[in-house]
């Protein structure tokens, strides 16, 4: 006999943050809620230009295929719209030059499609999706200053004009700097558990006029380096408006200031493959650089937590912040969005119950993110942190499975599934696969020693 789910009671619903993850949340809410508020501190754009309250609105923003995916699912037509708008579709395998350990990888098809844009041309878009949904409305200008509740529920939020809005649901969307754990002990609940992994990460970018013969056979350039020799990044990116968007950056302080326009240009320049560096010499800049530094990655572990409020749940960054260099925040962000929808449906009302559902279905989606991701870091020695048990073993057979990649085009096309979070990684360990891995990742250019370190400029 199938169980009758009762609906969500018609009622108001709030969200705190108008970012990807607000807007997703904001999105799912108003298909359960009669009325959705999405309050933001930030004045929102009537156009696709950065804002201040998203610092990394002026670099590059990655979607990971799971993500573009999901966000399609939830905004049906929005591919076609950002294209419309001027993103690049590309095909990752045959359409960029990808450079890492020692080797440009061959042109191979994974079989995944993405789009390449800024983050406001995105958040833009989705902005103006919720925006035309009758029941939501925006207030911006507004701070939440605290949650209303008692007896373990929360039945609103307070401004800091001293309103309380009331509302059956609290989504807190707010990012990384979310108040959550003063709030939840203001209402006599434990603070999450923090991990937090120091890496220092920074970069600088820059947008530069783009011509259709800039970059000969490929679409975007992509240069990682190999820890825990090499700390510099750089990424090339088509986005709307004829522009390139070229990021330069590292982990641990290795980033160009943005006051100087030679070391931008020598940091390319120290790139072990000369393609973003090429790009910058021929081509017009207009913009100045700007910079941005990332901390640290950090998760908070509401999942662990023995009790929660009903009525409040946190998401996105407000959970779990990444190395943004590893593109999966706007993404998990989409997916958990998703992941709320299934919990509200299958609740009858926003529970305690609720919560620790909701909370134990995002660890699952963050698990394989917060490995590639944390994980990955502590390839640098300098990166600081509970370290992972067994994690230079895993980081030696990550190695492993992407020289490997260079060697044999199935198994490429299975690691950027992973990666993209299309695939368990699980696969990747099977007897087998391992075996595979192990033996072709010999035949890799980068096999033979360690690879070139960063050039001088």
């Amino acid at each position: 006999m199938t169980e009758i789910v009762p609906p969500v009671p018609a009622s108001t619903a709030v969200v705190i943050g108008a970012g990807i993850a607000g807007l997703c949340a904001a999105r799912v809410l108003a298909d359960r809620y009669a009325r959705v508020v999405v309050l933001d501190r930030d004045h929102l754009p009537p156009d696709a230009s950065p804002r201040r309250g998203v610092p990394q609105g002026n670099h590059g923003a990655v979607l990971l295929a799971a993500g573009q995916r999901a966000l399609g699912e939830l905004f049906d037509g929005l591919v076609d719209e950002l294209v419309a708008a001027g993103a690049t579709p590309f095909e990752p395998g045959t359409q960029m030059i990808f450079y890492r350990y020692g080797s440009v990888w061959p042109k191979s098809p994974t079989g995944i499609d993405l789009l390449s844009f800024s983050r406001p041309l995105l958040e833009h878009a989705v902005r103006g999706r919720v925006a035309a949904l009758p029941n939501v409305e925006f207030r911006a200008g507004i701070a939440v200053v605290g949650l209303a509740g008692a007896d373990g529920v929360v039945t609103g939020v307070v401004l800091d004009d001293s309103e309380t809005l009331p509302c059956a649901l609290v989504v807190d969307c707010s990012g990384r700097g979310s108040r959550s754990d003063r709030w939840l002990a203001e209402l006599g609940f434990a603070a999450p558990a923090v991990t937090e992994v120091k890496v220092g990460v920074g970069y600088t970018t820059r947008l530069f006029r783009r011509g259709p013969a800039d970059l000969p056979d490929a679409t975007a350039v992509f240069v990682l380096p190999a820890p825990p020799h090499e700390t510099r990044v750089g990424l090339a990116l088509p986005i709307e408006g004829d522009r390139w968007l070229i990021s330069l950056g590292g982990w641990h302080g290795d980033f160009p200031a943005a006051g100087d326009p030679d070391a931008f240009g020598a940091h390319a320049r120290s790139l072990p493959h000369p393609g973003i560096a090429d790009l910058i010499e021929r081509c017009e800049p207009v913009t100045e650089a700007v910079s941005f530094t990332f901390p640290s990655n950090r998760r908070r572990h509401f999942e662990d937590l023995p009790a929660h409020p009903a009525g409040y749940l946190a998401l996105g960054d407000a959970v779990c912040s990444f190395n943004p260099i590893y593109g999966q925040g706007m993404t998990c962000a989409a997916l958990e969005s998703q992941a709320l929808g299934r919990q509200l449906d299958a609740h009858s009302a926003p529970t305690a119950a609720l919560a620790t559902d909701f909370y134990q279905e995002t660890a699952h989606i963050l698990a394989t993110p917060w490995g590639f991701a944390a994980g990955g870091d502590f390839a640098y020695p300098q990166t600081q942190g509970e370290r992972p048990r067994g994690i230079a073993l895993r980081n030696r057979y990550s190695r492993r499975i992407q020289l490997a990649a260079q060697a044999d085009p199935e198994i490429r096309r299975i690691f950027t599934a992973v990666q993209h979070l299309l695939m368990p990684p699980g696969i990747l360990r099977k007897p087998a696969m391992v075996l595979r891995i192990l033996r072709l990742s010999r035949q890799a250019p980068g096999a033979k020693g360690r690879a070139p370190a960063q050039r001088s400029a």
